[in-house]
C-alpha cells in the first residue's frame, strides 16, 4: 500500500480481504419506529456488535496484520482512553503480538479491565488523552515498539473504510450515511469507499459542540485546536484537527452538523428504547443530528452509523434518569401533610388512585422549615408522561395537599 494519505478503494478492498480472516460483517437493520418518525427509511449499521463493541477493531487489526515479522516481534504500543485500546489489544492477541496501551489515569475502570483482559499491558499515565499520548511517543522511542495511531495512519483509515464497502453491499441505493467525526478515520475511510461505489450517497459528519475542532477546521479552512473538550461522548473528544484527515474528509463529506450533550444523551435513550440498541455518545450523535437534515431525507434511505456501544453503566444510568424526568415519566415532589396518624397512608392511597407508582418516599417531620403540626414527604413517582404527571399533582392538590415540584 502506498505510504501516502491518498487512500483508495483498492486499498480498502485489500483491507477487507485481510480482515475477512478475523471479523464478520456487522448487521444493517431497518428500524420502523425511527423511519416513521422521520418519514424515510432508516437503517442502523451496528458496529457496536463487534467483538470489542466498536468499529475500532477494523483499523487496528488491519494495521497490525500489515506489519512485518520483525515489527510484530518488537510489539505494538498505542494511546487510547477506551475503544482504540481494545481494538489494538484484540488485534494483537489474534496475531500473537505483544501490545502495550497507555491510558489516562481517568480512563473508565471497565475499559481498563477490558483492555487487560485482552492480554495487553496497560500503563496509566496523565490526566487526559494528550498526556497519555505524549507518554506513548516517549515509550515507543525507548522500546522500539510500533506505534498504532487511532486515525493518523493510512492503513488504519483503510481498515475503517471497510465499513463503507459493507454498507454498499447491504444497501447499494443508500441516499445518506450519518456518522460521527472524532479524529476522522472512520468517515474518511468510509467516505472514500462509498464515493467510489455510489454517486448518489451523501454523508453527514457529526461532532459534539464541546469537541468540534474538525468541523470548525473544515468550515474555516485552517486547523483548529480546542482549548479543551467538554462532552461525555469520549470516543469523539478530540482537541486538535489533523491536517491529513481534514484533507480526506473535505473530499467525501457532504455536510457537517454539531449537537450538544443533552441531545446526544436523549438519542442514547431513544436508541435504547426504540431500537433496543446500546450506543455510546459517539454513536448516538448520528441520531441526535438527524433532525438537522430532516427535510432532505424525506422518502430517502438513510444509514445511521452506530459506531460503538461501550458506554459506562453509570453514565447510562444517569441518561436514563434524566430522560425519564425530561419526558415526565419520573417526577419528584415535596408534599406537606398533617402530622397525625394515618396521614401518610392517605397520601399513598391518593397517589395510587391517581395512577402513579411510588418509587421512593422519604418522611421527615424534623426539618426546620416544617411547621410543628405537619410533616414533609419527599416523593419520587413513576408516571406515564407529562400530562399524567400534571394530573397526579392536580389530584393531590384537590385533596388539600401542599405540593412543590422539584
Amino acid at each position: 500500500m502506498k505510504k501516502t494519505w491518498d487512500v483508495s478503494l483498492t486499498d480498502i478492498q485489500a483491507a477487507k480481504q485481510e480482515l475477512s480472516h478475523f471479523i464478520q460483517h456487522t448487521p444493517l437493520l431497518y428500524n420502523s419506529w425511527l423511519s416513521e418518525e422521520y418519514g424515510c427509511e432508516i437503517y442502523l449499521k451496528l458496529e457496536n456488535m463487534q467483538p470489542i463493541g466498536s468499529f475500532k477493531i477494523r483499523g487496528a487489526t488491519y494495521k497490525i496484520a500489515s506489519l512485518t515479522k520483525e515489527e510484530k516481534k518488537r510489539g505494538v504500543i498505542a494511546a487510547s482512553a477506551g475503544n482504540h485500546a481494545q481494538g489494538v489489544a484484540w488485534g494483537a492477541q489474534k496475531l500473537g503480538v505483544k501490545a502495550t496501551i497507555v491510558m489516562p489515569e481517568t480512563a473508565a475502570l471497565t475499559k481498563v479491565q477490558n483492555t487487560k483482559a485482552l492480554g495487553a499491558e496497560v500503563v496509566l499515565h496523565g490526566k487526559n488523552y494528550d498526556e497519555a499520548y505524549a507518554e506513548t511517543v516517549r515509550l515507543a522511542k525507548k522500546s522500539k515498539k510500533v506505534m498504532i495511531h487511532a486515525f493518523e495512519d493510512p492503513l488504519v483509515v483503510a481498515g475503517q473504510g471497510t465499513v463503507g464497502i459493507e454498507i454498499m453491499e447491504q444497501l447499494p441505493d443508500a441516499d445518506w450515511i450519518v456518522g460521527s467525526i472524532g479524529g476522522g478515520g472512520l468517515l474518511a475511510g468510509l467516505g472514500i469507499a462509498v464515493k467510489a461505489l455510489s454517486l448518489r450517497t451523501k454523508i453527514l459528519g457529526c461532532q459534539a459542540k464541546g469537541a468540534s475542532a474538525m468541523v470548525q477546521s473544515m468550515k474555516s479552512g485552517k486547523i483548529v485546536v480546542s482549548e479543551k473538550t467538554q462532552t461525555f461522548a469520549d470516543g469523539i473528544a478530540v482537541k486538535r484537527a489533523s491536517p491529513q484527515m481534514r484533507k480526506l474528509l473535505k473530499r467525501v463529506i457532504t455536510k457537517t452538523a454539531l449537537q450538544d450533550d443533552e441531545a446526544i444523551a436523549g438519542a442514547v435513550l431513544t436508541l435504547l428504547e426504540k431500537a433496543k440498541v446500546i450506543a455510546e455518545g459517539a454513536a448516538a450523535i448520528s441520531l441526535a443530528c438527524l433532525g438537522q437534515i430532516r427535510n432532505e431525507i424525506k422518502g430517502k434511505k438513510v444509514v445511521l452509523l452506530i459506531c460503538g456501544g461501550n458506554i459506562d453503566v453509570n453514565i447510562l444510568s444517569r441518561i436514563i434518569d434524566r430522560g425519564l424526568i425530561k419526558t415526565g415519566r419520573r417526577i419528584r415532589l415535596n408534599v406537606w401533610i398533617p402530622d397525625i396518624p394515618g396521614s401518610l397512608s392517605k397520601l399513598t392511597e391518593w397517589v395510587g388512585q391517581a395512577g402513579a407508582n411510588i418509587l421512593q418516599a422519604i418522611h421527615d417531620r424534623d426539618l426546620p422549615s416544617t411547621r410543628m403540626n405537619e410533616t414533609e414527604v419527599d416523593l419520587t413517582l413513576e408516571t406515564r408522561g407529562i400530562d399524567h404527571a400534571k394530573q397526579v399533582i392536580a389530584s393531590l392538590k384537590a385533596h388539600g395537599v401542599t405540593v412543590k415540584e422539584l
